[in-house]
């Protein structure tokens, strides 16, 4: 599905990877409604982009209610919706799942998860009502091979990747395109921003961390998104160390989980 003309729903327009989408998507002639739990995130969202073609929304996605709500703005803002792309996450603390309170691992999931599931679920019957239509949900490369201390956060981006691979197969036979994008390492503040560690505890994890690892840009990543939607790609893989581990974790799954191990049992708490 081509973008110029189309009207997409953004989750996670506030910051990091889905605020640039939603300036690349405006910059490539689309209109974008962007969601985001922080009011400050959605306000510097529309001070870059400075586009009449973008609505704001503040909303919680884990809660039903002001999702559906939400819809009802979007609508009155842009009319139908074409596309939808979930990017909207939080990751757990850096502890192992012995370590970590029920109300911890609750709200990871329902952001990750039911907060995914709420908005795709709400804006799915417009999606197939339309001539032509796209769903792409952020995963990540958690979703598919374990990462020490992020149990929690790996299972609900598993979850993710099996729910938009069955909507893949369920809307076989109609006009809606889904894909699945598995994100590596991109340098974004999603520690910060999940509310799991202020910056000064962040400084200490990367001096415990040693050598910086690398990341891919929120620009390099916004752009395969992008591009995977116009092309309805499948699976869209963003970063060297995605593409590496997805095809090791598919060939040898136990030495893939201990060369991720052996890379990451540093960042443990």
């Amino acid at each position: 599905m081509k973008i110029p003309g189309k009207t997409f729903v953004v989750t996670g327009g506030g910051n990091g990877i889905g605020r640039e989408v939603v300036l690349q998507l405006l910059a490539g002639g689309a209109r974008v409604a962007a969601l985001d739990l922080s009011q400050e995130g959605l306000d510097e969202t529309a001070a870059m982009a400075k586009s009449d073609k973008l609505s704001i929304h503040q909303v919680n996605i884990a809660d039903l209610s002001q999702v559906t709500t939400s819809k009802v703005a979007v609508n009155a803002a842009h009319g139908l919706v074409d596309g939808i792309i979930n990017v909207a996450g939080i990751i757990q603390p850096f502890v192992r799942v012995n370590d970590l309170t029920f109300d911890q691992i609750k709200k990871v999931m329902d952001v990750n998860f039911y907060g995914l599931l709420h908005v795709t679920k709400t804006y799915l019957p417009e999606l197939i009502s339309r001539p032509e239509a796209h769903i792409a949900n952020v995963c990540s490369m958690g979703g598919f091979v374990p990462v020490p201390g992020q149990s929690i956060y790996g299972a609900s981006k598993a979850a993710v990747k099996l729910l938009t691979e069955g909507l893949h197969s369920e809307l076989q036979g109609t006009g809606v395109g889904v894909t699945t994008i598995f994100p590596g390492a991109i340098g974004t503040n999603i520690a910060l921003n999940s509310g799991i560690m202020t910056k000064e505890q962040m400084n200490e994890m990367a001096a415990k961390a040693g050598p910086a690892r690398k990341t891919t840009s929120v620009e390099v990543a916004g752009k395969a998104i992008i591009d995977g939607i116009e092309n309805k790609k499948f699976h869209v893989l963003i970063g060297q160390d995605a593409k590496t581990m997805y095809f090791l974790s598919r060939l040898m799954p136990e030495r893939a989980a201990n060369l991720i191990y052996k890379n990451m049992k540093d960042l443990l708490g």
